[in-house]
């Protein structure tokens, strides 16, 4: 699976196509993102992580990926996406978050049966993906479980959960969808900034809110979290509500914005089909 990824980078570096790629490098057995420039930094180092467990070899790609063509506004970039880093891709395009897709060459790889089933991922492929066999989509268990208690249950069991924060901003700071320039969760005016832990539910409703119609499920909120708080529960019911209301899917492919983005397009904006 590794030398289909790395012939197929190998091609696209050849053939002029991108001037980097962005995956992930393994040295001396830790993982963590890399721009590979050469051949040479390609053939030694990349990685694709642990496919089959969580932990080190996730990370919000789509986010660094965001940062690079921020500072590199003449560069063109291949970069290894899962699924859930796929649908952040897209959701970025739809905030108007990246001006220019055609700097982009997604190089995807399909996450196993396992590690789909322990996200609860909705999709565990790319559309474009390389390498991989593709699994099955899971369904969200977990809100089904949680909505099958009443409604005082519910509130008793999300009132245990938050109590446990220790508000680390773990959870904004991992989230590949997380681009604003003012934070919310910094506002004095809504959550106070000098009490630790957060006002219990305040801290985590006003970022379950500002979540909707943007969060891909990902789950990366969940593994960053100390205190072991199951976020994507919650949003996941977030986007379930977003779907019933609203007709809109977060993450996916396509020129519509979300109804919850109010600002229109962003000046230059072109998209693939332009």
């Amino acid at each position: 699976m590794i030398e289909q990824v790395r012939n197929h980078v190998k091609s696209l570096m050849d053939e002029g196509k991108i001037n980097a790629f962005l995956g992930l490098r393994d040295q001396e057995g830790n993982i963590f993102p890399h721009v590979f420039q050469t051949l040479e930094d390609l053939n030694n180092g990349l990685s694709l992580g642990d496919l089959s467990a969580p932990g080190d070899s996730r990370y919000p790609i789509a986010k660094v990926l965001l940062t690079l063509l921020q500072n590199y506004p003449d560069k063109s970039f291949g970069v290894l996406l899962r699924g859930c880093d796929d649908r952040a891709l897209n959701e970025l395009l739809r905030w108007n978050q990246v001006q220019d897709v055609r700097r982009i060459i997604r190089v995807g790889i399909a996450c196993p049966s396992e590690l789909a089933g322990l996200h609860e991922c909705r999709k565990p492929f790319p559309d474009e993906f390389v390498a991989g066999e593709k699994a099955e989509p899971v369904t969200n268990a977990s809100v089904v479980e949680i909505m099958a208690r009443d409604l005082n249950e519910r509130l008793a069991y999300w009132s245990r959960e938050f109590d446990r924060c220790i508000k680390c901003y773990g959870c904004r700071d991992v989230c590949p969808v997380c681009f604003c320039n003012v934070c919310t969760l910094e506002e004095d005016a809504l959550i106070r900034t000098g009490d630790i832990p957060p006002e219990n539910p305040m801290f985590h409703l006003t970022r379950a809110v500002h979540m909707a119609g943007r969060c891909i499920d990902c789950n990366l909120c969940t593994e960053a979290c100390p205190a072991e708080i199951p976020l994507r529960t919650l949003y996941k019911k977030v986007a379930e509500i977003v779907r019933d209301e609203f007709d809109y899917i977060s993450g996916q492919a396509g020129d519509g914005k979300s109804p919850l983005n109010i600002l229109g397009p962003a000046p230059g904006h072109t998209s693939a089909n332009d």
